[in-house]
């Protein structure tokens, strides 16, 4: 069909520029209510001027915010995360417009911003979040925080408002730049039409490089600017992911050093998450068990015979014997913060970013690269070693006395209902392909220390160590993989922090399960206290019915006060096709180790 010659007329804002399109809109300026006012600044209508009668021929031109959509699309971004407002209304709507992209509306922008953090850890692809100017933008610190310390590639698009009141103290107005560039790889205005292909590509290209947060600033007018049509960026040519390889002769040197030992011993970390299989592989070629740290548990099959579980705080005292007694420690795609618990024996450190090498502790020999790409090396080179038979005497005695306590978990039916024992029985109606996003509590060492991972995936908030992580995690994870359980394990308070958005997984028909440990107060800051002699002190919360606010939202709800009604509840919340909330009523007294 031919494109027709329209007259149409356009207003400009002489306030913020806006410009007022006839042909867009549908309807004569002179015909809008005397009570209109501009969509940008809220200036009168009277405040607008005629800028004339021009003849177009086809389609309104695209605009700025168009066209970063259609770069995001480009890059394979198919979701969004955040909430609309004034100041991002244009990218709203080329999102709507694309038929591409699918708009997630939060009822928070932390939830959003968890979202975006959560997704790009579990896929490695980046995740996008936005929100408006102000509020919109503070809102999303805490989530994108999470991102930033955890190596996650996120981009946030944050709105702003109108150029022409920039520095005026207007409504909302915050100087963006300068509250997001101390945690950012990139953090930049787009103040013409002109900047928006390369600033957005040069904002995307920073997250995936440096492994973090890169943030736009966009305001309302230029987003709303119109522009020549012209060919988007081709992410092919213009972006390439980094995948370092190791200097042959380090490894070479590795290889040396594990041929002299005698009790080697793996610590895996996140940077190993997808090499499960070359890691196990290059375990039992040189009799060497696993540790992992608590952000790769999962990684391997736990009940392997040479896993040792979670090292560290979170972790089994089987893991911190091993390394204890090994002559020599292998750490794979991890920093690893707790220099205590770290042997004075010789250490092959491998990690994608350099400055993670040697930074807590000495390092004889670095190697600069993907983990798991080393692995592959090792495997071609190392050599066959027998294991220590002493060595893993001990190991087994220990990793055995865990497995009679974990079984006596299982059959505790003391009442209130003991941590212990909710773990238990969430393993047993956990599929084996489940992803589990954990919050921060006492629960997480509940958690960490007794659930055997057998195939399931965990996921959690790891240098940030933030509350409310979990759910908008397992938001993330069900869109991102339908078929899989999805479980949200959490306390009263970090469920509590952003519950609201569990009204989102019913929006969007996301069938996670929310399994609340309920102790009616911050336990582990009740613990934390008692370690530093402090007495119980505002860490007593009063909760609503989790399980009747899960109905209300749409969902199922259980509530579980006796041990004996525990797996029925979780039968059927796990067997819903609904969201469902699991509110059980824990031992306020039962307290978790805080060390191995």
């Amino acid at each position: 069909m031919k494109a027709v010659e329209m007259g149409y007329s356009q207003w400009e804002c002489t306030v913020c520029g806006y410009i007022y399109d006839e042909s867009k809109e549908k309807t004569r300026f002179e015909d809008l209510p005397r009570d209109w006012v501009c969509p940008i600044c809220g200036a009168p209508k009277s405040a607008f001027k005629r800028l004339g009668k021009i003849e177009r021929k086809g389609p309104p031109m695209p605009t700025v915010a168009d066209r970063i959509v259609e770069l995001l699309s480009a890059f394979g971004i198919r979701h969004v995360y955040g909430i609309p407002g004034d100041s991002n209304l244009p990218l709203i709507e080329a999102i709507r417009k694309s038929g591409v992209m699918k708009f997630i509306l939060t009822r928070h922008e932390e939830t959003a911003a968890f979202m975006a953090s959560a997704h790009a850890k579990l896929t490695g692809e980046i995740g996008v979040c936005i929100s408006i100017a102000g509020p919109g933008s503070t809102n999303l610190i805490t989530g994108l925080m999470d991102a930033a310390t955890d190596g996650a590639p996120v981009l946030a698009l944050t709105g702003q408002i109108a150029q022409a009141y920039l520095g005026s103290e207007a409504f909302q107005e915050i100087d963006q730049i300068e509250l997001f560039r101390p945690f950012t790889t990139f953090s930049e205005t787009i103040s013409k039409a002109s900047q928006a292909i390369k600033l957005t590509t040069l904002a995307i290209k920073n997250a995936y490089w440096k492994m973090g947060v890169a943030q736009l600033s966009t305001p309302a007018d230029v987003l709303a600017e119109e522009v020549k049509e012209g060919e988007v960026w081709s992410p092919k040519k213009h972006v390439f992911r980094q995948v370092l390889m190791p200097e042959e002769v380090q490894v070479k040197k590795a290889v040396e050093l594990i041929e002299r030992s005698r009790r080697p011993v793996i610590l895996a970390g996140w940077g190993i998450r997808s090499g499960g299989k070359e890691l196990l592989e290059l375990a039992e070629k040189i009799s060497a068990p696993i540790a992992t740290t608590s952000r790769a548990k999962g990684v391997i099959n736990e009940k392997h015979v040479l896993a040792l579980g979670v090292l560290g705080s979170l972790g089994t005292k089987y893991a911190a014997e091993a390394v204890r007694n090994a002559d020599l420690m292998i750490v794979l795609g991890s920093a690893f913060r707790h220099k205590n618990l770290v042997p004075d024996v010789p250490i092959i450190q491998v990690d994608i970013n350099g400055v993670k090498i040697g930074r807590d502790f000495p390092v004889d020999i670095g190697i600069i690269g993907d983990a798991k790409a080393v692995i592959k090396m090792m495997n071609l080179k190392a050599p066959k070693k027998e294991p220590d038979g002493g060595f893993f005497v001990k190991i087994r005695e220990l990793k055995e006395a865990y497995f009679r306590e974990i079984e006596r978990d299982s059959k505790d039916m003391s009442s209130p209902i003991s941590p212990g024992f909710l773990v238990q029985a969430i393993k047993r109606h956990a599929r084996r392909d489940a992803l589990i996003a954990v919050d921060v509590g006492d629960h997480t060492y509940w958690f960490y220390k007794n659930y055997v991972c057998e195939g399931e995936e965990t996921l959690m908030s790891s240098n940030m160590a933030s509350m409310a992580f979990a759910l908008p995690a397992s938001l993330t994870a069900q869109i991102d993989f339908p078929n899989r359980q999805v479980m949200c394990i959490t306390g009263d308070g970090g469920f509590g922090m952003l519950m609201a958005d569990f009204t989102t997984s019913v929006q969007n028909d996301l069938p996670i399960k929310v399994v609340i440990f309920n102790d009616s107060r911050l336990k582990n800051i009740r613990k934390e206290q008692g370690i530093y002699g402090y007495p119980e002190f505002g860490t007593t919360l009063v909760n609503p019915n989790f399980s009747d606010f899960a109905k209300s939202c749409g969902g199922d709800g259980y509530r579980v006060e006796r041990p004996e009604e525990l797996d029925i509840a979780l039968d059927s919340a796990f067997s819903s096709r609904k969201p469902a909330i699991v509110d059980v009523v824990m031992d306020p007294e039962k307290l978790s180790p805080i060390t191995v």
